[in-house]
Formats: structure tokens, C-alpha cells, sequence
């Protein structure tokens, strides 16, 4: 495990942001390091205002994509919403479903079947769209790169409004307007909205033409925040204020089939990490195991007796995905060593048996174990399909492209990608993707990092200072729970390693002569139980944390490594 102090600010700029704000040094710099310099901009951070959201109009084509939707509502046309079954998909397709319900009621949904369609636009579902009389398609987290399929519906008479948030490839499609910020000649200021925000900004700027503020579409944040958490895109910018207002719209007044969902598992204020893993799993494992519908029939459900129905049914489908991804694991990793291929620079696995629906979840957790670009292939109709993870600072998507020789399609972003090629092709791809991967790779990439914000002191750590902390939530990519590292620490004797199966490390810390004292846990951090014990001094980054027990509060330190 590598640890990797941030550089620490210019003093000048710290001292000046710590006079303005009337706070300590710690959390100045904590503010400083994620581009807080002002107080203005330390006002956006603390409190995130609706009225900071960018004008959607601001987006390449919003004024195309608005006018083709109201055409549509004044011609009473039947308008189709299409969305891909991963989260960011079915969640944007319940937000603009559910918004055009409001304004007409000829809206249907169409997900894609995972496993006869695939990702993305899909034949199917143009033909779908021509059998059933739909001349507008909505497309949502998918489309940029559907040039060919978009240019079949427009033969059928069909327009398409694209919203995406993936990479575009040297071509855009012919589409009545293709929203995509990631447009080069998008000059749109933030770039990284996920496929929901995208939605979003869409039904923000048609609202905007009936005379609706945006406090009118608070309802829908709930859906936004989901899709932030569950695709992994920064929590900065847009993306915070979204995030945090919907995190608000999820713990007080959330739809009731998110509402369903975290009645299940009884947690009373969820965070953005409760939504990745709590909520996000949960909408994945239908469009994984069953059909995305499911997902889009929870999300848009208004009856809370049905909505509780439909979240009892996914959550079975939820245990089901579980199982199958644990065995998927446990194959993988025999593979890799049945093969001896540990050393490699990547991880290429495949197996025609394995449930196309976890192999995301299972190259996430190879890549855990590994930690290198890692694909996991299986069967998908006459091709393989495979899902793609890297480990920070390598950019898979890139990778990709350098081998695109061998596949037939693929998308996606920097850390994570999807793709198909012809059964043919997969040892010349997977050697190719070795040869890249290792030309290019620094070495240093696949030795795990902890980025650590701040060395402090145990003294440093006071409520006040926490409380202060909890406020730089919510927390994700760009915004991270801060890290600490404090070194002089000894145990106060009590180390020990706890758990049904002694994996994790609880012990008391103390710093030289501070009276200060912080109980820590480290999950699986059960075998670094010799660094600590008999009072040897030692290192240790962590993050801090409120442990509550029998009604009392402490603060408490989180271990991520010792040494």
C-alpha cells in the first residue's frame, strides 16, 4: 500500500481563506486543497443553492431538444423514453417519464433487455418504436456513439433526442439535438454530469418555457442524487448541489419506491455512501438479474403498497445477485491462478457460463485483488461481452481504443467500460491489451494508494472540528472523506483482532504525552495487529468517524493502514 501525502497549499492562501472564514488551519487547508479560496466559494461549498445550477440553455442544442419536445406536445405525438438498465439509466428514464406524464399522457418507457439487446440504442427498440407509432425517441445515459441506429429510425420517421453523458467518438449522430457536455464544441461550463443530471438539465429548461422554478422539480432530485452516487461521477460543481439537495429529498420526503427500498434495510439518514450501497444495488440487481422495467416500475410507482410490492420483488433478485457474484469471484480468481497469470499487468478473464448481469460487480472486485486494468468476458449471443474497471490514474477507456483493431464495439469512461468483439478475436485482444497496458501503465499504478489530505496531531481532533467536517459532505470523486496520517502512536495496550473470523484490528491510541485517547477500528486489518502491539510507536492514516454505542457518541478513528 502506497501512501501518498497531497502538497500542501500555499501558506499565504491558507492564512487567508483561515482570517476569512474564522477557522482553524486543519480545516482552511482541507478547503484550500479541494479549490476553496474565497469566501464566496466557501459559501457554495458549505451551502450548496439550487440557484447556483447553470442555465441549461447554456448546453450545445437544450434549444433544439426543448422545441422538438414541444412540437411534439402540440402535435400530441407518442414520445418514447429509452434508457439504459444500469441506474443512471432507470433513473433517468423514471425522471423524464415522469415529467412528461405531467405535460401529456402519450409516454411509454423502453429499457433494453441486458441480454437480447445489449447496451445502448438497440433495432428492437426503433422497431418497437415504428410498431407502436412513436415519432420521438428520448434517449437517455446512451446514444453518442448510435450513429447507424439512429440514422435506421430516422428512416422510419422517427426523431431522437440524445442525453449522454459518455465519451463522443469522432462522429455525433444525426439526432434532432444531441445533449452531451462532453461535446468539443459544448461549451456547456461543467462537464460531468452523469446521464440523469443530464435529464435533468432537460426537463429543467421545458419547465423553465411553462413558467416553473426549479424549486418546482425539487421532487425529482431523489432520482438525481441516486444516479450521482450509483455511476461515480465527481461530487463537485453541478453535481454537488444536485446531490446535496437530493440527499435532502431522499431522507424527508423521498418517492415512495425509494422510500420502499430503505424501509427494507431500516437506516434513518442515509448518506451518498448509503446510496451506493444501499440503494444503487438494489435498482442494479433488476435490470442484472431480471429486466431493468422492474427498476423504471419501482422508480415511477406513486402507490406506496406497490411500490413496497415491487422493492420486496427486486430485493429478491438482489440476494440472487449476491450468490451469483460471489461464484463469479471465486472462478475468476481460480482462472487467474489455473493460468499463472498474477504477474501480468492485466487481468483478462473469461468464461461463456457467467451471468452477464454481475460481471461489472466481478471485475471490481478483480481488480480489488489485483489492482490492474482488468476485463471479465462472457458469452452474449454469437459475440463476447465483457466489462472493463482500471485502478486510479490509468485510463482503461484509452486502452481500449489503442485496441480497437479487435473489437466491435465499446464505450464507456476513464475507470470503467464495456465492449463486445467476436469470440475470434479474444486472445488477440487480451494480448494486445497487455502489450498497451504495460507500455503505458506507470509501475507505481498498480501498487494500491492511499491519498492522504493532512498529517496531524490526536490533539488536532476535537468535536468542533468534526462538526465542521461532516459538513464538507456529501462525499465522492473530487470530494473525498478527508484522510488523515498521524505518526507517534502507540497502542494503549489493548490491541486485539476482532470479528467472526478475527479479521479486523480494534485497538486504543494515544500520541507521546497527549492525554488524548481514540478508539480505532481497521477493517481487515486484522494481520498488521503485530505492527501495533506492545507499545511500539507507529504510523497511521485514517479517517474519522462518530461510533455510537448504548446512546453515547465518541469520535472515533477509522483505520485504512499502519505501518
Amino acid at each position: 500500500m502506497r501512501w501518498t501525502l497531497k502538497p500542501k497549499p500555499e501558506t499565504h492562501t491558507v492564512e487567508a481563506l483561515q482570517k476569512a472564514l474564522h477557522v482553524d488551519e486543519t480545516t482552511a487547508t482541507l478547503l484550500v486543497q479541494r479549490g476553496i479560496t474565497t469566501y464566496d466559494e466557501a459559501k457554495r461549498f458549505f451551502r450548496p443553492s439550487l440557484d447556483d445550477l447553470h442555465d441549461p440553455f447554456l448546453m450545445k442544442d437544450m434549444d433544439k431538444a426543448v422545441n422538438r419536445i414541444e412540437q411534439a406536445l402540440a402535435n400530441n405525438e407518442n414520445i418514447l423514453v429509452y434508457g439504459d438498465y444500469d441506474v443512471d439509466g432507470t433513473t433517468s428514464v423514471a425522471l423524464m417519464a415522469s415529467y412528461l406524464k405531467t405535460r401529456t399522457p402519450n409516454v411509454a418507457t423502453y429499457i433494453p433487455d441486458r441480454y437480447t439487446e445489449g447496451y445502448g440504442v438497440s433495432i428492437q427498440g426503433i422497431d418497437f418504436a415504428h410498431d407502436n407509432d412513436f415519432t420521438l425517441i428520448v434517449a437517455l445515459d446512451c446514444g453518442i456513439k448510435a450513429i447507424d441506429k439512429i440514422s435506421y429510425a430516422k428512416q422510419k420517421g422517427i426523431d431522437f433526442i440524445i442525453c449522454d453523458h459518455h465519451r463522443p467518438g469522432n462522429d455525433i449522430p444525426d439526432a434532432a439535438a444531441v445533449l452531451d457536455a462532453k461535446q468539443a464544441d459544448c461549451n456547456y461550463p461543467y462537464k460531468e454530469l452523469c446521464g440523469c443530471g443530464v435529464g435533468f438539465k432537460l426537463i429543467q429548461a421545458l419547465a423553465s418555457k411553462e413558467g416553473k422554478t426549479i424549486t418546482d422539480l425539487l421532487p425529482y432530485l431523489d432520482l438525481v442524487a441516486t444516479a450521482i452516487g450509483a455511476d461515480i461521477v465527481p461530487i463537485d460543481g453541478e453535481n454537488r448541489v444536485l446531490a446535496y439537495h437530493g440527499l435532502e429529498v431522499i431522507n424527508t420526503n423521498p418517492r415512495p419506491g425509494i422510500k420502499a427500498i430503505i424501509s427494507q434495510v431500516k437506516k434513518e439518514q442515509l448518506t451518498i455512501t448509503d446510496v451506493v450501497f444501499i440503494v444503487a444495488p438494489r435498482i442494479n440487481a433488476a435490470g442484472r438479474m431480471k429486466h431493468g422495467d422492474y427498476a423504471v416500475s419501482l422508480l415511477t410507482e406513486m402507490d406506496v403498497a406497490e411500490a413496497e410490492k415491487n422493492a420486496a420483488e427486486i430485493e429478491t433478485f438482489n440476494l440472487d445477485r449476491r450468490e451469483t457474484d460471489k461464484q463469479i469471484t471465486e472462478e475468476a480468481l481460480q482462472q487467474i491462478e489455473t493460468l499463472k497469470e498474477q504477474e501480468r499487468f492485466t487481468t483478462v478473464v473469461f468464461n461463456e457460463s457467467w451471468h452477464k448481469g454481475v460481471i461489472g460487480i466481478v471485475a471490481s472486485r478483480l481488480t480489488e485483488t489485483y489492482y490492474r486494468p482488468t476485463l471479465v468476458f462472457t458469452k452474449s449471443g454469437d459475440k463476447l461481452a465483457a466489462s472493463a474497471r482500471s485502478v486510479s490514474g490509468f485510463d482503461v477507456y484509452n486502452a481500449l481504443e489503442a485496441c480497437s483493431e479487435h473489437i466491435e464495439q465499446f464505450g464507456g469512461h476513464k475507470y470503467a467500460a464495456g465492449l463486445t468483439l467476436h469470440e475470434a478475436n479474444y486472445e488477440a485482444f487480451k494480448q494486445a491489451f497487455e502489450d498497451v497496458v504495460s507500455k503505458t501503465i506507470d509501475t507505481k499504478l498498480l501498487t494500491p494508494e492511499i491519498k492522504v489530505d493532512l498529517k496531524i496531531d490526536l490533539e488536532d481532533i476535537t468535536p468542533k472540528f468534526y462538526r465542521i467536517l461532516k459538513q464538507f459532505a456529501p462525499f465522492g470523486p473530487s470530494n473525498m472523506t478527508p484522510v488523515f496520517m498521524s505518526d507517534n502512536l502507540t497502542d494503549t495496550g489493548f490491541a486485539k483482532c476482532v470479528g467472526e473470523d478475527k479479521t479486523h484490528l480494534r485497538l486504543t491510541v494515544k500520541q507521546r504525552k497527549s492525554l488524548n485517547q481514540f478508539v480505532c477500528i481497521g477493517f481487515g486489518l486484522g494481520d498488521k495487529l503485530n505492527v501495533v502491539a506492545n507499545k511500539t510507536p507507529f504510523q497511521a492514516v485514517y479517517t474519522i468517524d462518530e461510533n455510537h454505542w448504548q446512546g453515547q457518541t465518541s469520535l472515533q478513528l477509522k483505520l485504512r493502514d499502519v505501518k
